[in-house]
């Protein structure tokens, strides 16, 4: 464990290196909250930290800057809870209390206001159909061979599917089939409904069978990312390369989902660098944060930026939204 003036010259290099991007000095540091030594001290101190992996010199004649184990260091043991400003308090506010319609859109639109609030990009992962508890299904006739299956997800989602009929199918039989799948579905997840109970009339039964089948078949999709902010990656870094390294890993969204889903799974918030084990990503930080309904989980909140990211904000920032996030999709 450090001592408090290497703790305290450690949090100075990290503070300072986050805010510009520069390597930091000993002449800076000497005048810092719980440092007030000369610059000489600080240099010896700022040695050892370097030889104990916390701190590394780019050139020679430059200052340091933090490694992966410092930001952790910080991270851990000396970031303080970050707290959101009014005015990002106020613009949460405002959009969940006026986020309705489509689940697709409000994730969408949620992953933009998130990226706004922090500058860095975000990530969020919706429920799966799979997943969520059905709360409503109805079949329509649309002629006498085409019905629609609509089905109402407890995440807020609204799935529907045709159905091409073989026969014509009567008005009694939609409404024998849509109760016989009311009784076996709703208050369900659909992934623990094994079949349906036979009904006595085979049309019927037949119709039942087959709307099951397309809402499972619809539901089989996994989870959907949204993606946001993308573009402050740009800005993040100075090297080409790993921009376009992390662009091209954001479009796959197995990795995304795996990446999040890992990091929470190890009892993390953060992620930093080599950590998340995702090496395109190698230069940059994950903060997450579960999306969760009634005590489960049913989704994810997270932003990717550089590892020199401002931790305290970034980490209020993802708690606020998953957190009202998950309250909006309760109320849906």
């Amino acid at each position: 464990m450090l001592d408090e003036r290497k703790t305290a010259i450690l949090r100075a290099v990290v503070q300072e290196y986050i805010e510009t991007a520069q390597p930091v000095g000993s002449t800076h540091v000497a005048d810092a909250p719980g440092v007030r030594v000369s610059s000489a001290t600080v240099r010896n101190d700022m040695a050892v930290l370097e030889q104990e992996g916390y701190l590394v010199q780019p050139h020679t004649s430059a200052g340091r800057v933090p490694t992966d184990k410092g930001y952790r260091f910080f991270v851990d043991h000396l970031a303080q809870p970050g707290r959101l400003d009014s005015v990002g308090r106020a613009q949460i506010g405002d959009f969940f209390s006026h986020a309705h319609g489509a689940l697709e859109q409000m994730l969408h639109d949620t992953s933009r206001l998130l990226a706004g609030l922090t500058n860095y990009t975000s990530m969020i992962v919706g429920p799966t159909p799979e997943a969520a508890v059905v709360r409503s299904i109805q079949i329509v006739g649309l002629s006498a061979r085409v019905a629609l299956v609509v089905v109402v997800m407890s995440s807020g989602s609204v799935e529907n599917h045709t159905l091409e009929l073989t026969d014509d199918v009567s008005d009694a039989r939609l409404a024998s089939a849509t109760s016989h799948l009311q009784t076996a579905l709703i208050g369900k997840q659909l992934r623990l409904v094994a079949e349906l109970r036979p009904m006595q009339d085979p049309k019927s039964d037949e119709l039942a069978k087959s709307a099951l089948e397309a809402i499972r078949s619809g539901a089989s999709g996994g989870e959907a990312v949204y993606v946001g902010g993308t573009a402050s990656m740009a800005s993040a870094f100075d090297a080409v390369d790993i921009v376009r390294s992390v662009l091209q890993t954001l479009e796959q969204q197995y990795v995304v989902v795996t990446l999040l889903r890992d990091v929470l799974d190890r009892g993390l918030s953060v992620a930093i660098g080599g950590e998340h084990g995702v090496e395109p990503l190698s230069a940059c930080s994950v903060v997450v944060a579960p999306v969760t309904i009634e005590g489960e989980n049913v989704g994810t909140v997270g932003v990717l930026g550089p590892t020199r990211m401002n931790y305290p904000q970034a980490l209020a920032a993802v708690e606020v939204v998953s957190d009202r996030l998950g309250r909006r999709l309760a109320e849906s």
